[in-house]
């Protein structure tokens, strides 16, 4: 009698979910172990090693000859989710720009819905422009490369006096790669912004749901040199409907307007370590984290290790999860 699949809903095809379920019936077992378990040769087990230990199913033991071990069905099963939520996220965002394609064709000419601004300082002085604008609400998907320097005390004060509309930001993985950002995002949140990690798929702003604006070649690492302005129409829509579904899918963040803000140590998370998971969550290397909260590597490392196993997390993907799904990365339990 054929073996019902358990996983196939979350990407795991019928020879890999075997050698899964038959390691955690087995325990520890080598390569020609689990090839006996399975009906499989050991060649066709090794060769699917990579994937396995990628949708975090299994992990070696330390020793020769080289064992495997299943990873509980209970962590393994909550990182497949996570990834195939993610996806979902995408999908959706796809289908909001699809949608464009399908639009009416009565509707404005293109000349009066498209406005293309080339340079670098065009394009940074474009989107200040649209940022001092705004009255009600702004919309921004945040990743680099930045058009405005976010270094810029003078703009930034600027920026804070420039009070009344709301902003919203969805941070990505690549965001706080930027020396100086999270010190940037921190001073945002204390001056109103309500922040989110999540996936960003393209740099976007959006003043008042009116006009969107986004770079023509994204590419982050180089400086934008060119930028699409968008003006009201079904293109517009759709980029607002975009922004929408990916804040529905994002992690509220909020960090410490004093990082070296100290806590009673009976208080977990404290805010460095929200900090480092917040940052975990977005897919930041130890090396990148260091540079942000201005710690040593070896530091970070040591943080990790010890949010990982505070968490139960076998993974810092799967530490970044579980700080995401038990509310851990917001500080401020009373904010809205």
């Amino acid at each position: 009698m054929a073996q019902r699949r358990l996983l196939e809903g979350l990407g795991v095809s019928v020879a890999e979910e075997t050698a899964y379920r038959a390691l955690l019936r087995h325990g520890p077992a080598t390569l020609s172990q689990l090839a006996t378990e399975t009906g499989a040769s050991a060649a066709a087990i090794r060769r699917m090693l990579p994937r396995l230990e990628d949708l975090g199913l299994i992990s070696r033991v330390a020793g020769r000859p080289l064992r495997l071990i299943a990873t509980p069905p209970n962590i393994a099963i909550d990182v497949l989710v996570a990834r195939r939520q993610e996806e979902i996220t995408h999908s959706r965002a796809a289908a909001a720009l699809l949608a464009t394609e399908v639009a009416d064709r009565t509707g404005p000419h293109p000349e009066e819905v498209l406005e293309v601004v080339t340079g670098r300082f065009a394009v940074a002085r474009r989107y200040l422009q649209l940022e001092r604008s705004v009255t009600t609400e702004m919309l921004v998907l945040v990743r680099p490369p930045y058009a405005v320097d976010i270094l810029d005390d003078q703009e930034n004060q600027q920026r804070a006096a420039h009070q009344g509309p709301v902003v919203r930001g969805i941070y990505g993985p690549l965001a706080f790669e930027e020396p100086g950002m999270l010190a940037h995002t921190r001073q945002a949140i204390a001056d109103g912004e309500q922040a989110r990690l999540g996936q960003v798929p393209v740099k976007l702003a959006i003043a008042d749901g009116r006009t969107a604006m986004l770079p023509l070649v994204s590419d982050e690492h180089r400086a934008v040199e060119s930028a699409l302005v968008v003006h009201p129409s079904a293109l517009l829509d759709a980029l607002v409907g975009l922004f929408e579904v990916l804040w529905q899918a994002a992690v509220p963040l909020r960090l410490s307007a004093d990082p070296a803000a100290r806590i009673e140590r009976e208080v977990w998370p404290q805010p460095g370590d929200t900090e480092v998971l917040a940052l975990l969550a977005v897919g930041m290397k130890d090396d990148a984290i260091a540079r942000q909260l201005g710690l040593s590597p070896r530091t970070v490392q040591r943080r990790v290790q010890e949010l990982c196993e505070r968490l139960g997390a076998r993974t810092r993907f799967h530490a970044g999860f579980l700080a995401a799904q038990h509310d851990l990365l917001v500080l401020d339990r009373d904010a809205p």
